[in-house]
């Protein structure tokens, strides 16, 4: 299906950073584009023609993270003077400052309501903030050491962090614990996001990794080295079907996640890559790196609506809720086994070549639970006090009656899957049959001027 597309074209470029551009982030109209730099200014790119950019000066040091709240009526920035900045996007420029920090901030993102913000820091903690009152709320502190990126999943009740820790923790707004740690990596993680859906995150390693786990089971499901030196950030499509990562080795790729495969390498800056970043709808993706160069490019992804296709087909394969994730997920950490092999900074390299790999998928985990939660599922109390088995009160082992709940939830997983590749398949067949139709009106048309040429051959004869 993919080679029916046609390739990602750049669109436009924008000059007016003097030092590397670290950071991007559309608004949610889709009608501006902000970009942060290591020459500490903050740039407004309007994306109508000839429109005028705003220049934003007010952080002392190096711009790291930039982001839109939902109603695109305010940016927010995070930088290594060790603050917060709340921007108002329009000529005016004013700014609100929050302070709360011991070392540089690495990232800001809002919440989907806006009403909150989550940093990351230098200072080994993640912040929350509020952002009508704006004031600090509360420190989520289990790092030991920089966090690179903090990230809100899309219905706020979870925050994903990474760092330099070479962990990627899973953490509940509502009880502030950390509730799960991903360790498998042989260098820095060095970004984390959450899929559209909430149910999947990403992360990327200064170890030239992408590794994509679902949070339901708690299993590394995708496992990508598509770049040959440190990746340095990604984005999802909207969709959820691809992502686009950037790398210290001057390119970025775009993996199609529904098929497990790299579909794309795209050269566009001398040096590396060290932002990208998706618009809301999906049609633009943006890109930063040492150059200082602003490149904006228009994808050829399918403009089928996957939001209303996934959350239709949700309540058809899942008409109950999912339960929260402090409700089924054990206290304890899953470790992973870790790898042996060399870490390459992401620092340590400008270019090389990169190499296509295939994905690793459906990695287990070992699960270890408390003996008091066995000993509960294991037997069922009656009245008087007895218990009885439950394998002798259902006839059914234990282990099967897991094994069949994974099995029904990978299959969920699939039959989404199923669905979304159907429709895909579907706008495939529709842009092949609008492709025939016209060639047929071409040819007719062709036929008609060769008709009336010769006509007027026969009558100046």
């Amino acid at each position: 299906m993919a080679s029916v597309m046609e390739d990602p074209t750049l669109e436009r470029h924008f000059k007016g950073h003097k030092d590397v551009v670290s950071c991007a982030d559309f608004s949610p109209n889709n009608k501006q584009l902000a970009t942060g730099s290591c020459d500490k200014n903050l740039m407004i790119w309007n994306l109508t023609p000839k429109a005028r950019a705003f220049r934003f000066v007010g952080h002392t040091d190096i711009i790291t993270g930039v982001h839109f709240s939902p109603n695109g009526s305010l940016v927010a920035s995070s930088s290594r003077d060790q603050t917060v900045r709340l921007w108002t996007p329009s000529i005016k420029g004013e700014s609100t400052v929050f302070k709360a920090h011991t070392a540089s901030v690495r990232s800001v993102q809002f919440s989907s309501d806006g009403q909150r913000l989550v940093t990351a820091s230098d200072d080994k903690s993640v912040k929350v903030w509020g952002v009508e009152r704006k004031k600090f709320l509360y420190s989520l502190n289990r790092h030991t050491n920089w966090v690179r990126c903090a990230r809100f999943s899309p219905d706020g009740r979870l925050v994903a962090s990474c760092g330099d820790d070479r962990t990627v923790r899973l953490w509940d707004t509502s009880s502030r614990q950390c509730i799960n740690i991903f360790t498998d990596y042989g260098g820095s993680a060095t970004f984390v996001d959450f899929n559209s859906s909430g149910t999947c995150i990403a992360s990327s390693g200064a170890d030239n990794t992408l590794k994509i786990w679902d949070i339901r089971t708690n299993k590394l499901i995708q496992h990508y080295i598509v770049h040959s030196a440190g990746v340095n950030c990604f984005s999802f499509h909207p969709s959820g079907n691809y992502l686009i990562s950037g790398s210290s080795d001057s390119t970025m790729k775009i993996l199609d996640l529904l098929e497990g495969r790299l579909i794309y390498t795209l050269h566009g800056h001398k040096g590396p890559v060290l932002a990208v970043a998706f618009s809301r709808d999906g049609d633009l993706f943006a890109s930063g790196g040492a150059d200082s160069q602003v490149l904006m490019w228009k994808t050829n992804f399918d403009s089928l609506n996957y939001k209303v296709l996934l959350s239709r087909h949700r309540k058809r394969v899942t008409p109950d809720p999912p339960p929260h994730l402090m409700d089924i997920y054990p206290r304890s950490h899953h470790r992973h086994s870790a790898q042996n092999g060399t870490v390459e900074d992401v620092r340590s390299h400008d270019s090389a070549t990169s190499r296509r790999d295939q994905p690793i998928s459906s990695l287990g985990w070992t699960h270890t639970r408390p003996r008091e939660e066995e000993d509960e599922d294991q037997h069922e109390r009656l009245p008087g006090g007895m218990t009885t088995s439950r394998e002798e009160h259902s006839g059914i082992p234990t282990s099967l009656n897991s094994t069949l709940e994974n099995i029904v939830q990978q299959l969920d997983i699939l039959t989404q899957t199923v669905a979304v590749l159907e429709e895909r398949l579907t706008l495939t067949e529709d842009k092949l049959r609008t492709c025939l139709d016209n060639q047929v009106l071409l040819l007719q048309q062709t036929q008609q001027i060769d008709g009336s040429d010769q006509e007027a051959e026969g009558q100046s004869l």
